[in-house]
């Protein structure tokens, strides 16, 4: 698997297809291959003539493991996926980002629209990029617990069983968790001016209100997946198929 270095970080990334390039951004406790490679979504976006970019987001997947929250802070993040465009020499490009990783694009929606053709914004409403309402402290001690068995928080206990499915580095997951807490005002939303389609699963309670953010950022477009919740949205064809709708309109 190809990696690059930012500063003294590494990050490994994924490169495959030929075509406008679209990056993908994994969530909090996932990898590229997790979020993206297993749930069909690369070889789907390749099939549509795309070229496909996905990286493992630090403290992740098969990228560098750091425990320091300060290294986790959502700019810092985005920075990684600037710096893996400019590796590759891409001047712009479509993002789409799943939850964590949907903030991680909103940031660069807001502060490097330049290099954004369009924003994607998976598992993300008004919940988790305003209000705060994605995993917290809860999370990151349950992560810090010695097994699945000590953890009673229910949130707690999903991010949990998922970071031991995933094999993930538990310790660097609950320094990212502390880290990316930043969160984006109504006003710094509102000022987002690519175009954004913003897809959260009807059932989901961590991303919250997909509406609720699409009315706030001009211009944006909602899809609801429907039954689906936070875990289980991001393979569903409703989703793939509203992706692919908008990311046609783009050409």
């Amino acid at each position: 698997m190809p990696s690059f270095h930012n500063g003294a970080v590494e990050i490994a990334y994924l490169d495959e297809g030929e075509g406008d390039p679209i990056i993908l951004v994994h969530g909090f406790a996932s990898s590229k291959n997790v979020n993206w490679v297993y749930p069909t979504w690369v070889s789907e976006l390749r099939k549509n003539g795309r070229r496909v970019i996905a990286l493992d987001n630090r403290g992740h997947g098969e990228s560098a493991k750091l425990y320091e929250p300060a290294q986790y802070s959502i700019p810092t993040m985005a920075a990684d996926v600037l710096a893996l465009m400019d590796h590759l020499a891409i001047p712009q490009a479509d993002l789409m980002g799943y939850s964590m990783g949907g903030r991680m694009t909103a940031w660069l929606s807001l502060n490097e629209p330049q290099r954004l053709r369009s924003a994607i914004l998976g598992g993300i409403g008004i919940g988790g990029l305003i209000e705060g309402t994605g995993p917290g402290e809860n999370v990151a001690k349950a992560l810090e617990a010695p097994s699945l068995d000590d953890v009673s928080d229910p949130v707690g206990r999903t991010f949990r069983a998922f970071a031991d499915q995933t094999r993930s580095d538990r310790k660097a997951l609950a320094a990212c968790l502390r880290g990316t807490r930043d969160l984006m005002t109504k006003d710094e939303a509102a000022r987002i001016d690519v175009p954004v389609l913003i897809a959260v699963g009807s059932t989901d309670d961590v991303a919250g209100s997909a509406s609720a953010l699409g009315a706030i950022i001009p211009g944006s477009e909602v899809l609801d997946i429907p039954g689906r919740d936070h875990m289980r949205a991001v393979g569903d064809k409703v989703y793939k198929t509203g992706v692919l709708d908008f990311l046609s309109r783009r050409a």
